[in-house]
This record gives C-alpha cells, structure tokens and sequence, in this order.
C-alpha cells in the first residue's frame, strides 16, 4: 500500500503530533482544524502555540480548516474527540473521492447511548473501506520530542497493517501490530477512567501503596468490562490496555490525570473543564463505561464511583470511603 498523501483529521496536541512525525521525513501531510481562527495562526506560524508549543510544523504539513483539501487522501486519520467523530466523519464521507483511501482511528473513546467504539462508527460511514486503529501509551509531547514510544496498529486485515506498521512505524516510533480491534481499541478508550481515579487518589495524597493497588484493581476492572464487551483477556495486557493504564495513571501530563487530581483536591468539574483547553476523554467515556457495564451485568465498582463524582455531584472522599468499604475477598 502507497501512502503519497496522508491527511491528520484533527489538530489538537496529538493530531499536531502526529502530522508532525509523519511529515518531517517528507511525508505530504494535510492537518485539518476545525477554529478557523487557530488554523490561520498556524499556517502563517508554523506553531500550534495552543496545544503543542514550541514544535514547528515542517513544510510538508499543510495546514487547512477545509475538509476537501484532505478529500483525495491515501491514509485518513481521525484524531477528533470521541462525541465529534460521527459528525465528522459523515462530513468526510460528503467530499472524500479516493475509494481506496484507508481510514485510521487515533480516537479513544467509547460513543454514548450505542455504546459504539469509534472503529464501529466509522465502519457504519464507511462500510466500503479499510479501517484500522491506532492506540497505546502515546503522550503527544514525547512523540514531538522524538522520545522512544511504542504503539499498537490493530486491523482485521493483516496485510493492511502491516502496510501501516511499515509507512508509519520509524525507530522512535515503533509500532507494532495486531488482528484484535476490539481489545486495542477498548484498552485506550477505558483506561482513560482510571485515570481519573488515580488522580483523585493522588489530589487526596493517599500515596504510592494506594495508587499501586488502584491501577492493578482497575486493570481488573478493565480486563472485566473488556472482556464483556467483546476483547480476549491476554490482549489487556498489551500497549493498549495496561501500556495505556500505568502512562495515564502516573504521568502529570495526563490530561485525565490532571482532571483527577484537581477533583481530589476539591475543585469543581465545571471550574477544571472551563480551565482546560484540551479533551478530557475520560469524562465521557465514563458515562459511556458506565452504561456498557450497566447493560452487560459486569460488576465495575470503580467505574461507578468515578460516575458517580462526576455526574452525581459526589465528594471524591465520599466515593473513596465506598471503595474501602467494600468486602475484602480472594484475589482472582
């Protein structure tokens, strides 16, 4: 598979990212923004100095707020919020004229009410092409540095990603492969909500023995959900599952860290997503989850309290005092 032109849908911090380390080796690379305003800036910049300082985007990467300069594209990737991806993508289907254009998803989330992942709605817009996902323990800001990082590319057609894993994939950025869409894509949308978890845990200053017994009770959690949504229990433990959990859940640069710290430290929900500029996509993949395992019966105690704190108004202690009550139990 010939990638000539690949086309960034999305330019936040990881679009930018991405179109970044795709463009600098002389990739033609396409960045679309939806703020007319911001895309203007970078394109006579040459600087997202709203999500992703200091990188300078190479002249390979054109900048656009026009979704038919990415109509003819080879790769199409969707790096758009979770609750913006159908909008967007069925703006995409209207002008895209390349019926053998890939379409990869760098999207982590779980859509609302359909309990759909993000493959799921692309594959009902664009039931005639190839759709992969991109998912891992993939921190944008590294990425741009050229720090070492590792992801998954998981497609039901082999030979499509390893396509990908070989346009894509360079020594800093080294990516591996997979046939299990499902697993990969449900181990980076759910970690997202234990992340949060941990960062009350850390605003609450509860200390490493809990964060550690945290993120090992939520991989089990996510391990449980995931399975009853369809994932093979061996994939979770991989990149995307617990590569993802332990980055998100220790790293300050998490965004979903950082909305838990701040709820632990008593700040409103309403003041932090105000305040923040970037996605949260724990935020409504929480209620997502949290309607998934209500329908599945799947017992998820985190996940509940974390709904709890953020669409019942519930005190982050308050919700950690229900975790601690809980029956002490074998471990399995």
């Amino acid at each position: 598979m010939s990638i000539a032109h690949t086309a960034v849908l999305g330019a936040g911090a990881w679009g930018t990212a991405l179109a970044w380390l795709w463009g600098k080796d002389g990739g033609q690379v396409s960045l679309w923004g939806h703020n007319v305003d911001r895309v203007t800036r970078m394109q006579k910049t040459r600087d997202n100095s709203d999500y992703l300082p200091g990188i300078t985007l190479p002249e390979t990467v054109s900048v656009t707020s026009e979704l038919p300069d990415c109509a003819a594209a080879d790769l199409i990737v969707f790096v758009t919020p979770s609750t913006a991806l159908r909008e967007i993508a069925t703006r995409v289907r209207k002008v895209i004229n390349n019926p053998h254009a890939v379409l990869l998803s760098c999207t982590k989330g779980i859509e609302h009410a359909s309990g759909l992942r993000m493959s799921q709605i692309l594959h009902e817009i664009f039931p005639e092409h190839r759709i992969a996902v991109l998912s891992g323990p993939n921190l944008a800001v590294e990425i741009a540095q050229s720090l070492p990082t590792a992801t998954v590319i998981a497609c039901d057609d082999v030979d499509c990603a390893a396509s990908l894993q070989g346009a894509l994939g360079s020594p800093r950025f080294r990516i591996y492969t997979s046939r299990d869409v499902v697993s990969v894509e449900l181990g980076g949308a759910l970690k997202n909500v234990f992340a949060i978890a941990a960062g009350i845990s850390d605003g609450l200053g509860l200390g490493d023995n809990s964060k550690a017994a945290l993120a090992i009770r939520s991989l089990a959690e996510l391990v449980r959900l995931g399975v009853g949504m369809g994932g093979n229990v061996n994939a979770f433990y991989g990149l995307s599952g617990a590569g993802d959990l332990v980055l998100t859940c220790y790293s300050e640069r998490s965004r979903n860290h950082t909305v838990g710290q701040r709820l632990g430290q008593g700040e409103p929900l309403i003041q932090i997503t105000a305040d923040m500029k970037t996605v949260a996509e724990g935020i409504p993949t929480t209620l997502s989850a949290w309607e998934c395992a209500r329908r599945l019966n799947v017992v998820t105690p985190i996940i509940d309290q974390i709904y709890a704190v953020l669409y019942q108004s519930k005190k982050p202690t308050a919700a950690l005092e229900e975790l601690l009550s809980r029956q002490q139990k074998a471990e399995l």
